[in-house]
């Protein structure tokens, strides 16, 4: 399915890219209605998880979804959007027709019912948005071995770098300390992907703080 753009500009907020969400996740047929459960946005794109339920009460039957306990079966959706010339535009997507955008948030996925095929699109989308979650989130000051070289636009590379932010119009921006040179470089988040913590900011905070978070603690008052 291509592009659906609305023109009339009805979408001027994330309230009302939300609310047209919830609308487009809900559906009712003459024997099935489908109902949102969670939506949550992550960047431009709208991850949302449906349940579907057979209006006559007996369990839907479906090739790609084990069936709850309850009769109905709950799927994963994804929303591409973006503004062209202020009108809001979407392109959507079931998970199991192989989407590009897996970011959604573990919370959303354990929703979802079970799959009845381990080498479904479906699965293959649900295991690249757990590899998308797993992704250190680092905090300032820790010290990290990225899985492989990244290339500058130098043409050097790094590997060990720590984290720090640079400020830009008031605010502060994540970037990281290159061990080698000193030098500072943004880093997407991809790139962090198998990355090592050598050293935490935390346990470098005080020497009682590093017992603690190396869990060598001893049981032993203060002498």
């Amino acid at each position: 399915m291509g592009w659906l753009f609305y023109t009339d500009r009805r979408v001027k907020s994330y309230a009302d890219e939300k609310a047209e969400i919830a609308r487009l996740c809900t559906y009712q047929s003459d024997i099935r209605k489908t109902v949102l459960v969670k939506a949550c946005k992550v960047g431009s794109t709208w991850y949302a998880a449906l349940r579907l339920t057979n209006l006559d009460g007996s369990p839907v039957e479906d090739a790609t979804y084990v069936t709850d306990e309850d009769g109905s079966i709950t799927f994963g959706a994804v929303f591409l959007t973006r503004y062209d010339e202020g009108c809001w535009g979407y392109k959507d997507m079931e998970e199991s027709a192989g989407p590009v955008g897996s970011r959604a948030p573990a919370s959303l996925l354990a929703l979802l019912s079970e799959l009845n095929d381990p080498d479904s699109y479906a699965h293959a989308w649900r295991q690249r948005c757990r590899d998308w979650a797993a992704i250190p989130d680092y905090e300032e000051g820790d010290k990290i071995k990225l899985a492989a070289p990244v290339a500058l636009s130098d043409g050097s590379t790094c590997q060990i770098v720590t984290a720090t932010h640079y400020r830009r119009g008031g605010q502060k921006r994540r970037c990281y300390r290159i061990e080698e040179t000193g030098g500072l470089v943004r880093l997407s988040k991809a790139s962090l992907a198998g990355s090592e913590l050598l050293s935490s900011a935390k346990g470098d905070a005080s020497p009682v703080l590093a017992e603690f978070f190396s869990g060598r603690g001893s049981d032993d008052g203060p002498s």
